[in-house]
């Protein structure tokens, strides 16, 4: 992005000399908030008004994903992706106090959270419960990036984060599937739910909504600069390529919402029900990282690097699990939906806090690479 909220303050200048150069963001940076509310709106009154709408979206798929947010997904996160500086991927690869805590985060701590969120709020609704559970256990590998962005975290080590979770999620998806909708329940006395989920089909949608925007950015990155200098790439690529992000995240919020807009309206007092462990979840996943963050000693930009990888999820593999295994009009599959719903606007007012922290000296400022100092005419 030419420049997002917090880009700007990619210094460690204190806030009186932040805000003439605030006020020189775009339009769609400064009002950020404001555009995201609307495209939920949006996307919520079409889903309303506009007969039909929804199975023209879902006409054609992709993985079990309407084409227009995979196509959303892809635009939004590629800019991002192209942004990453690869030859540095090395130095977050040795941090061993950043790959251990986001290991225990997202494959430890964060699907057990869920799973005890689920059944402490959710005791009597089952269908909702295991959506909730089949959340929990997909953990973030696309929007992470564009929430990392935005409050100006690390990106090489968000990219190494969600390569990593990436391929625990091939490895270990179907297996804590198992374990926390059948074998934990049993030993606890709880009813059993089973879940068929091949590891291919979760392979493939890692494939797809990962791996087709990191070859794009890094081939965009390689060939640039080896055509025109980084320079050039940084200074006057990047800043053309980098508005889409939002783009695309506020069209896959529009797409989102129109989808579920029936859904939503209908059942008010079951998106409420179901709201209520995820707004415990992003909470305590986000906080409970940025504490762990600052007891291990890492600056800011992993620091909140570490928490958003941690505190999002893969809404776009818990959807798709959940419709090929209990259908698209399942209780499963609306809580899977209603994830995004919450996630995007809380993450969001999280990116803010994660700003403010940083004014504030909350973390040791990381070492800025040339790639992240801020450009005053972006």
């Amino acid at each position: 992005m030419s420049a997002t909220p917090g880009s700007a303050r990619d210094t460690t200048t204190t806030d009186p000399a932040e805000a003439p150069v605030a006020k020189r963001l775009s339009t769609l940076d400064r009002f950020l908030p404001v555009w995201i509310l609307a495209a939920m709106a949006l996307g919520l009154l079409a889903g309303r008004t506009i007969p039909g709408l929804g199975p023209a979206l879902n006409a054609i798929a992709i993985d079990g994903i309407s084409l227009p947010i995979a196509l959303g997904l892809l635009i939004m996160m590629y800019p991002v992706l192209a942004k990453v500086r690869y030859d540095r991927l090395g130095t977050v690869t040795g941090d061993r106090r950043l790959l251990i805590a986001s290991l225990v985060l997202n494959w430890l701590l964060g699907p057990a959270l869920m799973f005890a969120l689920a059944w402490l709020l959710l005791p009597d609704l089952p269908e909702y419960r295991t959506g909730l559970v089949i959340v929990g256990l997909a953990r973030c590998i696309a929007m992470v990036v564009i929430w990392n962005d935005l409050a100006c975290g690390d990106r090489e080590a968000a990219a190494v984060l969600v390569a990593i979770n990436s391929i625990f999620q091939v490895i270990a998806f179907a297996g804590l599937g198992w374990f926390y909708l059948s074998v934990l329940p049993g030993w606890l006395g709880l009813p059993q739910t089973d879940l068929d989920v091949s590891a291919w089909r979760i392979a493939r949608s890692v494939l797809i909504f990962l791996g087709i925007p990191l070859v794009a950015g890094y081939l965009t990155r390689r060939f640039g600069e080896k055509a025109k200098g980084r320079p050039w790439y940084e200074e006057k690529l990047i800043p053309r390529i980098g508005p889409f992000a939002l783009y695309g995240l506020l069209f896959t919020i529009v797409i989102l919402f129109a989808l579920q807009g029936d859904a939503i309206a209908s059942r008010p007092l079951d998106v409420a029900r179901i709201a209520l462990p995820l707004l415990a979840y992003f909470a305590i996943m986000w906080f409970g990282s940025l504490a762990l963050a600052k007891a291990v000693g890492l600056g800011y930009e992993r620091s909140a690097t570490l928490a958003f990888t941690a505190a999002g999820n893969n809404f776009e593999l818990a959807i798709a699990v959940a419709v090929a295994t209990f259908g698209v009009t399942s209780g499963q599959a609306l809580a899977g939906v209603v994830g995004p719903l919450i996630e995007v606007p809380v993450l969001v007012a999280l990116v803010y806090v994660s700003l403010a922290a940083r004014r504030r000296r909350w973390f040791a400022t990381d070492r800025l690479t040339p790639s992240r100092r801020p450009k005053e005419s972006s």
